[in-house]
Order: structure tokens, then sequence, then C-alpha cells
């Protein structure tokens, strides 16, 4: 009998639709029917909220992979509807993969709550948005994912501080991540799960790890660390207009994550007795018999 828990994978598309919905279709497909993945993720932002004036009439700092006129005209075109967001969950249910989605504001959540999703999640920009925190746990009923780039030690314990005080913790599910795109190996930083492990393991309901590296052999040395939930950005083409597809799994090798993290959680288990029937086999061939 396995010690671990089998991993949950999740397919992060973000944005990497490009602002279409057909290719969001095709994503959540390839990813239920092709990369056996557990869930799929995008993103949601009021981007008015989010964004000052000043950022959002700025020109995007990369022109290259800007969508628009000015960051603001950029994000607008990548940002799917309340009623876009339905049409994705309706598709997700079809394909029997589960739906979810980041939000980044209040208003956000305020919208996409509604839709039921199993999890919710924030990201590292603004899991110090304790407003939306505090409506999440007063009004969305489900889990809360929430990953720790960029942020503190002491930040960390105040937001977990914050599912605790409304009795919320069980739902709460922390990411060990390092905000970059790509992240270099040296700046994973693995061993942060053992520390988040140790030090919120038994308060909260999950440890999982968003890696925005390049590959995969560090996915499977975060769930032997103990992440049970493992998020990887995934397009159809890295070679695609856009920030994150650069890092981000195209199809054949998200299947291969999966595929590996599934086959690992197989072997993560102890011998079931000294001597297991395979080996028997090669005992009787095998096994000195000599004095």
């Amino acid at each position: 009998m396995s010690t671990y828990n089998k991993p949950f994978v999740i397919a992060e598309i973000g944005c990497n639709h490009m602002g279409q919905m057909e290719i969001a279709r095709d994503l959540i497909r390839t990813a239920a029917h092709f990369c056996k993945a557990d869930a799929v993720k995008f993103q949601k932002r009021c981007n008015r909220e989010l964004l000052t004036p000043e950022q959002y009439n700025a020109p995007h700092p990369n022109p290259v992979n800007s969508y628009g006129d000015t960051y603001g005209a950029h994000r607008e075109f990548l940002e799917f509807t309340a009623d876009q967001h339905r049409q994705l969950k309706e598709w997700c249910d079809e394909a029997g993969i589960e739906y979810s989605t980041s939000v980044w504001d209040l208003t956000s959540a305020k919208e996409i709550a509604p839709l039921n999703p199993r999890f919710i999640k924030i990201p590292s920009a603004c899991n110090n948005h304790f407003t939306m925190l505090q409506w999440l746990c007063d009004n969305y009923g489900g889990e809360i994912q929430l990953s720790l780039g960029m942020t503190t030690h002491a930040e960390e314990e105040q937001i977990v501080d914050l599912f605790v005080k409304n009795g919320r913790n069980k739902d709460l599910v922390l990411y060990d991540c390092t905000s970059g795109y790509p992240v270099p190996y040296e700046d994973i930083c693995l061993m942060e799960l053992k520390r988040l492990k140790e030090k919120f393991g038994d308060t909260v309901k999950q440890i999982g790890f968003s890696g925005h590296h390049i590959g995969h052999a560090v996915d499977i040395a975060a769930y032997t660390l103990g992440a049970e939930v493992i998020e990887r950005h995934y397009t159809l083409d890295r070679t695609w207009k856009g920030t994150d597809h650069a890092a981000s799994l195209e199809p054949e090798d998200f299947r291969l994550l999966v595929k590996n993290l599934n086959d690992t959680h197989k072997a993560l288990s102890y011998k079931s007795c000294e001597i297991l029937p395979i080996e028997q086999v090669q005992r009787d061939k095998l096994k000195y018999r000599g004095k």
C-alpha cells in the first residue's frame, strides 16, 4: 500500500488561449483526453480594478508579446467574461476534467465563485489581498489554493492565520512556488516544500508545488518531497505569442509528466512482505544455495 496520495495534476492554461475560445476548448480537450490531467486552470482579472491608470495606459514592457497598444488593452484582449468562463466550465464537465481559475481581484472572485468550481486559485501576486481572501472564506465553500511565490514567512503566517480564524484552514492548499518565467533550477528551492510541510502540514489541507521551470524531472522530486498537488503551465505550442508559453509544457511533455507522476506513485511503497512474489520466482532460480 502506497504511503503517498495519488498526485493531482493541474494543467494551467492561464492566458495561453490567446483570447480565443476555440483554442481554449482545444486546450481543455487535449488536457483531458491526451494528457490525462486532473484539472485545467484559467485566469480571471478585472483589469481596471487591478491596474492603476498609469499601468493600464502604459505600453506593454515586451511589445513583441502584446495583443494591444497599451498594457491594459493587451490584458483586456486576453480576458474572458464570466459567461465565457461558464462555457469553459461546461466544456470541462463534458471532457471529464475539473475546471478552475485564478482570481486576481475581488470583482473576479465574485464572478467566479457562483460557478461553484471545486477549487479557486489565488496567485502569488495577490495572496496578500486579505479583503478578497476574507470574502472567499465567507462566500465560497470550495477549496482555496494559494501560491506562496514572492512571499515572506511573516506573510505566510498572516495568510494561514486568516484561514484558521475563519475555520477554513482545512480547505486551504498552499503551493511552494518561485515567481519567475522560466525559473532556473537553482532558484526552484525544492526544500521549501519540507519547510512548508513541517510548518503548516498539520494545519492546512495539502501542500502543493507550482513550477515555472523547464522540463518535468523536478516535479517528480517535488511529489516525493510531499507535494500532493502539482501545477504546471501548459500550451499547445511553446512558440506562440505571449509571455507564458516559453515556461509551459506542450501536450506530449504534459502527458509524460502525468504518466511519470502516476508511475512514481505506484513505486512509492514499502514491500508487503520480505520476498515479493515477483522475487520468489527469481529466488527459486538464482539464489545461492551453497554452504
